[in-house]
């Protein structure tokens, strides 16, 4: 009897282990602590309509999904995303509103007051030029005269992209990035999942994700399957059979607290192999609505709720 091939979430959990087990401890930014180990990758096979979406623990891939939709509007507001119950970038600007304000309002009162008030979501709920602004909107400067500069056409990363992967397949510059120096200050976080680059061959399109930074017990599961689904739409968009995602991390990490959340996960076996189905081909990388995503196969162990540090 043959034995049956590794499953895509191995090597996963074996990185889990090793940066829990081998990590160097740490204090960050947030104050919480970290294990820390640096430069890992790991390969996920998206043909057949495969997606990385993890098993040991349910993943709210629609969440994901709408965070991903977000970021290809350019919208820099969190609005939007309390609109469709999706909560992860809340965190931030709800700090803000509590240190600058000092009154202390919980989650759901400062969403509410968000999506009733247009000038309390205008100045609070404003994350600044985060992911979507640099992905669509990137800023251009021209000499005005007088040593003056005007602001000139942005920059649309993703149409970019597309088009120079339907025109110039072979080329080495197709990618994207959110690491614009000049507003890294005015982020109310720099992007994790900073740089993708993609590569085609014998009519398949692979990706890679470089994130700087990665939460490996939260983070990675979302930052994994939106590339991987983001993958898709290109290689749909351009007439492409999706290939191979490579996902790499500068500094992959898992919060002290999490340590629950990690002797969990490495209790389970992953079941089952989910795929992504997507039900309509727009006629743009821009047209895709939560409804066109249809996820497969899809039996995972129950959640595991751990904090995130802000």
């Amino acid at each position: 009897m043959m034995p049956s091939p590794p499953h895509f979430e191995d090597q996963y959990l074996a990185l889990l282990r090793d940066v829990w087990t081998r990590g160097d401890e740490r204090r960050d930014r947030t104050g919480v602590g970290t294990r820390s180990l640096f430069g890992p990758s790991l390969r996920f096979d998206l043909s057949d309509g495969s997606i990385p979406l993890l098993t040991t623990k349910r993943v709210a891939w629609k969440t994901a999904a709408r965070e991903m939709l977000w970021f290809l509007t350019g919208d820099t507001n969190i609005r939007e995303l309390v609109r469709q119950k999706v909560h992860i970038w809340t965190d931030w600007p709800l700090a803000r509103y509590r240190r600058e304000s000092g009154e202390a309002i919980d989650r759901d009162a400062f969403e509410a007051r968000i999506l009733e008030d247009d000038d309390f979501a205008a100045l609070w709920g404003d994350l600044g030029p985060v992911y979507g602004k640099q992905w669509v909107g990137w800023d251009t400067y021209e000499p005005a005269g007088d040593g003056l500069f005007r602001r000139g056409a942005p920059v649309n990363q993703i149409a970019g992209l597309v088009a120079d992967i339907r025109r110039n397949p072979a080329s080495r510059r197709l990618l994207f990035t959110g690491w614009n120096v000049a507003e890294l200050a005015g982020m109310a976080l720099p992007p994790c999942h900073m740089t993708y680059q993609y590569h085609v061959a014998g009519g398949r399109l692979s990706g890679m994700l470089w994130q700087r930074s990665c939460d490996l017990g939260l983070g990675f599961a979302f930052n994994v399957f939106s590339a991987a689904m983001l993958l898709r739409m290109l290689a749909q968009q351009c007439d492409l059979a999706p290939g191979d995602l490579v996902w790499s991390a500068g500094d992959a990490h898992i919060y002290l607290n999490h340590e629950h959340l990690v002797a969990r996960q490495l209790s389970r076996s992953p079941r089952g192999r989910p795929g992504l189905n997507l039900l309509r081909r727009p006629s743009s990388i821009f047209g895709y609505g939560i409804g066109d995503f249809e996820v497969v196969d899809y039996d995972p162990h129950p959640p595991i709720a751990a904090p995130v540090a802000v």
